[in-house]
């Protein structure tokens, strides 16, 4: 199974390209963040139309999380317990096949003076209990895809001393992503790659044309699905197109179970 998760920054504004990604990559499961639209208002028929059966969880303007999927989608939740007062639409999962695959949109956190970042650590302290309490014991393999707004470590980002009071790359969000990690679950790209790649360039300032970017967007397996990891790649080329995202595509592929 082929997985693959994209930031499209808007899927109005992106349509063209996003369409134009799913018919070139065919992705068997495609997990979309920043859809920036309600569920009315997602263009359900144009992604239907090429073979997709679509779960949306979304938002006037802001946040937004989809699953797109060749093979039904069951059992499906569309938010991430531990706050039934959070609105913001960050979170979808559910069932495809024999996995149990969500699409995340954890929150970016800046400024970090603001109450943007404790609602940030605190999303990602939901997400870590989420895991511990309710994915890992249930033994259903899983996998985690989508913009974790997180950068790991000096090699996922052009310019570590540059952004180290980022929230993205600030001591605090980088030791949640690694007890999230530490729960048994894989980073599956750098499991599997050593070298320094992005997934995440700014418009601004020609950070795309000299590859100053940021490695943002992580696949996190549980044991059962990273035991049947056959690959995982950075898609490069969605973000060079005309009116590209700022993100380009990430996918892995899963061995079927036997």
């Amino acid at each position: 199974m082929k997985i693959a998760t994209f930031n499209v920054n808007s899927i109005k504004a992106r349509l063209p390209r996003v369409l134009e990604w799913l018919k070139e990559a065919a992705p068997d499961v495609a997990l979309l963040q920043e859809t920036k639209c309600i569920d009315d208002a997602f263009p359900a028929l144009e992604i239907e139309d090429l073979g997709y059966n679509v779960l949306t969880h979304g938002q006037k303007t802001y946040n937004g999380v989809a699953l797109l999927s060749k093979r039904p989608i069951e059992d499906a939740a569309c938010s991430l317990p531990g706050d039934r007062t959070d609105e913001q639409a960050r979170y979808v999962e559910a069932t495809v096949g024999d996995l149990r695959i969500a699409s995340i949109y954890l929150p970016n956190g800046n400024p970090v003076e603001s109450d943007k970042y404790p609602y940030k650590l605190a999303w990602m302290d939901r997400l870590i209990r989420h895991v511990r309490d309710r994915l890992l014991p249930s033994e259903q393999p899983f996998v985690l895809g989508g913009d974790y707004n997180v950068i790991p470590a000096d090699l996922d980002v052009y310019n570590p001393k540059a952004w180290a009071e980022d929230a993205l790359f600030r001591h605090e969000t980088r030791s949640k992503f690694r007890a999230l990690i530490h729960l048994g679950l894989t980073e599956a790209w750098r499991a599997l790659h050593a070298e320094s790649a992005y997934t995440f360039w700014d418009y601004q300032g020609g950070r795309w044309s000299r590859d100053e970017g940021l490695r943002i967007d992580h696949f996190l397996l549980s044991p059962g699905a990273a035991d049947r990891l056959e690959a995982c790649e950075i898609d490069r080329g969605p973000r060079g197109r005309d009116k590209a995202s700022d993100h380009t595509p990430v996918w892995c592929e899963i061995r079927e179970a036997a």
